[in-house]
């Protein structure tokens, strides 16, 4: 089983950033795509930036621009450094690991809590 533990979340003013870091625990870490998720009260999860293990990255149209994800491999962490927070992005932030493959499954973290309040 992989472990993977989120910290960096926090209360924020509209406008402000955050950087959140996920720890991953694998001897393969460089192996894996990597994605953060989020999920706010009575929404579905969905997906906000993910990163492949050949650093190509996509985003949610509500972040682009906004949000960068990357990943370091000598320290087995990803990253989400988040600007221009608004309202809206309010929500637990879910880091994520896959390896590609049919039936491969999905790794989760326990979340972190990200608020963006005036």
């Amino acid at each position: 089983q992989v472990q993977l533990v989120e910290s960096g979340g926090g209360l924020v003013q509209p406008g402000g950033s955050l950087r959140l870091s996920c720890a991953a625990s694998t001897s393969i870490f460089s192996m894996y795509r990597m994605g953060w998720y989020r999920q706010a009260p009575g929404k579905q999860r969905e997906l906000v930036a993910a990163i492949t293990s050949g650093n190509s990255t996509t985003y949610t149209d509500s972040v682009k621009g906004r949000f960068t994800i990357s990943r370091d491999n000598a320290k087995n962490t990803v990253h989400l450094q988040m600007n221009s927070l608004q309202p809206e992005d309010t929500a637990i932030y879910y880091c994520n690991a896959r390896l590609y493959g049919l039936g491969r499954p999905d790794y989760w973290g326990q979340g972190t809590q990200v608020t963006v309040s005036s």
